[in-house]
């Protein structure tokens, strides 16, 4: 027995290692736990668009308002591209009621594919002027009735806040009357409205995918396409020639700042009211308004030519468009739209009276 101990040493070196190996793994997972629960929660902020546009912006900013004002207690980290909804920003709200994004900035209109109510911004000439689309983001009513109808969707409205109109961009004639847009071919988003008034006026509205429209306008199969200026000068719609932009105010578009509901209702007042904070002061700092006007005279320093419909034209579009955009009413909600009417009227009443212009 002697000899064979003093043959085969390497034995009890190997139990030991190993015996000392079985001690040290559960020692270093206990560690990474211990780890894991003293980090601040994250929080997954979902964004259609990149930062460098305002949407993107805006969901930053918020991001990082939340993160500072959590003081370490929770991070704040940014999705962009609408990873957490497929990559589909009409999907954005439903990835949010369904728990996999904790917060969301999100396109009312592209939005309202998922919940009608939030279309009410975009109803034909509702709101052609900036005035107009500031009076719908403030009104506190308006404010509390699409607030119920998302919370029913497990969702917590926190702030609303301009984003900008679709204006309409074409390679052929000017969009004065609403008989120009007869036969045009249009790249528009993928939402139901835009399709039904755009149609309805004559025009062949088509969605498509960015590769798809460069290749379309360079072949002469599109005239033009509705989006916010700002974004066409981002993705350089310079490229495909456009020769007019109309800013005819048919389609105003929202911010939508929203959280949801079960991480609302876990959160105290104060951690809500930092949230609300943060995303007020993330509007101020997208300045929506401001870099769409901005974008506008970008796209006339490079040779676009920009009609801005007046207020009779507005009236005609608004007239021709009236059969879609009763339909659209209904769907909504009558008392949605009529929340909204009664807040243009208000907001431009004190817009009068204060000499502050439309625009």
């Amino acid at each position: 027995m002697r000899g064979r101990r003093q043959r085969f040493p390497w034995r009890r070196a190997l139990v030991l290692a190993a015996v000392a190996c079985a001690v040290q793994v559960p020692s270093e997972a206990q560690t990474a736990l211990e780890s894991a629960a003293s980090s601040p929660p994250e929080l997954k902020v979902s964004v259609a668009a990149v930062p460098a546009k305002t949407l993107g912006k805006a969901a930053e900013r918020w991001a990082a308002g939340i993160t500072e004002a959590g003081r370490g207690a929770l991070v704040a980290k940014l999705h962009p591209g609408a990873t957490l909804a497929g990559r589909d920003p009409a999907r954005e709200l439903l990835a949010l009621a369904e728990g996999r994004a904790d917060l969301a900035v999100g396109s009312a209109l592209q939005w309202s594919t998922q919940l009608a109510a939030l279309a009410v911004f975009a109803l034909p000439w509702l709101a052609p002027e900036n005035r107009d689309i500031v009076a719908l983001a403030d009104d506190a009513a308006l404010r509390a009735a699409l607030g119920k109808r998302l919370d029913a969707m497990g969702v917590v409205l926190v702030a609303l806040a301009p984003l900008g109109y679709r204006e309409i961009a074409t390679t052929s004639r000017p969009i004065r009357a609403p008989d120009d847009l007869a036969g045009l071919r249009l790249r528009i988003a993928a939402v139901p409205l835009l399709q039904e008034v755009l149609a309805g006026l004559g025009a062949v509205p088509q969605a498509m995918p960015y590769a798809q429209a460069q290749a379309a306008f360079a072949s002469g199969a599109l005239d033009g396409q509705v989006g916010l200026p700002a974004a066409l000068a981002a993705s350089r719609a310079s490229a495909f020639g456009p020769k007019h932009l109309g800013d005819w105010g048919a389609f105003a578009d929202v911010m939508v700042f929203a959280v949801r509901k079960n991480l609302w209702e876990g959160w105290s007042a104060s951690r809500r009211e930092s949230v609300v904070r943060a995303a007020e002061s993330a509007m101020r700092d997208a300045d929506a308004l401001g870099r769409e006007a901005r974008a506008v005279e970008e796209l006339a320093r490079k040779g676009v030519a920009v009609l801005r419909v007046t207020p009779a034209g507005h009236a005609a579009f608004r007239a021709a468009a009236r059969g879609v955009a009763a339909r659209w009413r209904e769907a909504i909600g009558t008392d949605i739209v009529e929340l909204a009417e009664r807040a243009v009227v208000s907001g431009a009443a004190r817009s009068d009276a204060r000499g502050v212009p439309r625009q």
